[in-house]
């Protein structure tokens, strides 16, 4: 598929948000709120301590050496406590030979082609991820939210991370596509 290195450049990129610090919500539509990590996403990958259920993920669905490539991408990164907000199980589930697939369809739906930066973003506005589906932005008191397939909800907690092949933005709920 490929889709697939698309998906994978930016989720690597997720995983360094975490260990910059930068740019609450709050905070993510100032210039001065924007972070560059000097690296592609692959190599910002592995710094962030808060993303490392999703860099197990990637490596599960065998997309981890994927995470290279001209991009430009935009991620959409669900941290730790994201992932322990599934259902008991689910990670362990996902992360199985046999759910190669689908854990990189899911892994997907979190990529956008471009880079998206939090100013970028209207409410109401849709954006068609990697993967094929769509999500829906929130906006409310400098507050991104991300609207789901199925309806559940994500919330930018560290946005505009750059990397030199995209750009990162942490979210607080792992996103559900329809398939």
């Amino acid at each position: 598929m490929k889709k697939q290195p698309l998906f994978s450049l930016l989720l690597a990129g997720l995983l360094y948000v975490g260990a910059t610090g930068v740019a609450s919500a709050q905070t993510m539509a100032s210039p001065a709120a924007t972070a560059s990590t000097g690296k592609d996403l692959a190599a910002s990958a592995a710094l962030s301590p808060n993303h490392s259920t999703l860099l197990k993920a990637l490596g599960a669905a065998g997309l981890a050496d994927q995470a290279k490539g001209a991009g430009p991408y935009t991620v959409f990164a669900p941290d730790n406590a994201a992932f322990d907000k599934l259902p008991a199980g689910t990670v362990n589930t996902l992360l199985e030979p046999a759910n190669k697939k689908k854990l990189a369809n899911l892994l997907a739906y979190h990529v956008v082609a471009g880079n998206v930066m939090a100013a970028d973003l209207k409410d109401g506005q849709v954006v068609k991820t990697v993967q094929g589906e769509s999500l829906t932005v929130g906006m409310k008191d400098g507050t991104v939210t991300l609207t789901d397939a199925k309806g559940g909800k994500a919330t930018v907690t560290k946005a505009d991370i750059k990397t030199t092949n995209g750009v990162v933005h942490s979210i607080d709920t792992v996103l559900m596509p329809a398939k």
